[in-house]
């Protein structure tokens, strides 16, 4: 009976709770920290290497703030340099439990060679996960559905999706893209009914097969800009079918976000807010939102202070948006 009932109050207790989302500021890279209801994390990639840890430093201030002392997954959705670079810093400050990645690098030379193997070392006493399509990451209290891994994606619609999407008659497929970029894990992240998308950097083609000629995904609230707004991804086949309601641009100030991708993003159907971690230089006034939606709006890279921006999500699909730099917060029903 004892037992039955403290099972009832834990799981009074995560009801009770969100998930929590931190895009922390990497300079253009990715490093997206979530804290599911449990109290159990995943990261997802951690910046560049090097700045003296700048990004390490960032992440480990991230994960103080949310109340995390630990790192339960590390999942590296490529071995780019700003998406890998910062495991080797990472790992100096705080304990990773479980490294997540899609196999061998495909990527070879000696730049390359040299940033797999620092990821080797670091992660090599640990358990590490080689995922593939259809698999999930073990969190308690959330989902995380792998959709693409290695150059390959799901074949079967997840629940939501499969509609066909009218969107596909007039785009066009390009070259095949064969960097470590087109070999990116994509995950969906589900919280109850709040739904959020994080395709790492992958590219054009990878995307179309995810939605054409049916959309295997659905839609989504939370859509964070796949490649950080860069040309050769995210045509308007997959962003307008996911029909996000707010959309947060991983960029930096000369990195990612440019007009053609921003102009996509920004006319999405049913878009509510398109918010962006930099003011991005080549876009303008007129390719960059409101500065209130922008963590670090200074171009000025001596000026950049790594502010965030935060999703926080309930089960029932309503979340909020919250800019640490001028504590704008935004709720969505």
């Amino acid at each position: 009976m004892r037992a039955i009932l403290l099972g009832m109050i834990l799981c009074l207790t995560l009801a009770a709770k969100g998930l929590d989302v931190y895009f922390i500021d990497v300079e253009g890279g990715q490093a997206t920290l979530m804290v599911a209801p449990s109290g159990q994390s995943l990261l997802v990639d951690t910046g560049w290497a090097g700045f003296n840890g700048r990004d390490a430093n960032r992440i480990a201030a991230a994960a103080k703030l949310a109340g995390i002392k630990q790192i339960d997954y590390l999942v590296i959705t490529h071995y780019h340099a700003d998406h890998v670079g910062g495991v080797a810093d990472l790992a100096a400050r705080l304990p990773i439990k479980h490294f997540v990645d899609h196999g061998p690098n495909s990527e070879t030379g000696a730049e390359p060679d040299a940033r797999f193997k620092s990821y080797a070392d670091a992660r090599a006493t640990t358990p590490r996960r080689v995922v593939a399509p259809g698999q999930k990451i073990p969190l308690q209290g959330i989902e995380v559905e792998i959709l693409a891994a290695n150059g390959n994606v799901t074949k079967s619609p997840v629940k939501g999706g499969g509609a066909p999407n009218p969107l596909c008659a007039s785009v066009q497929r390009v070259a095949d893209d064969t960097s470590e970029n087109s070999h990116s894990i994509g995950m969906l992240i589900r919280h109850g009914k709040f739904r959020m998308l994080n395709l790492g950097d992958l590219t054009w083609n990878k995307e179309l097969d995810l939605v054409c000629p049916n959309n295997l995904i659905g839609n989504v609230d939370v859509y964070l800009t796949t490649h950080h707004g860069s040309n050769g991804s995210a045509p308007a086949a997959i962003v307008h079918a996911l029909r996000p309601r707010v959309a947060i641009m991983n960029n930096g100030a000369t990195k990612g976000g440019v007009p053609a991708n921003w102009d996509v993003v920004r006319n999405s159907p049913g878009l509510l807010d398109l918010w962006q971690l930099h003011f991005a230089v080549a876009g303008g006034k007129d390719h960059n939102v409101d500065e209130r939606y922008i963590a670090n709006p200074d171009p000025d890279p001596a000026k950049d202070q790594g502010h965030w921006i935060k999703v926080s999500a309930e089960p029932d699909g309503s979340f909020s948006v919250s800019n640490s730099r001028n504590k704008l917060l935004k709720s969505y029903k």
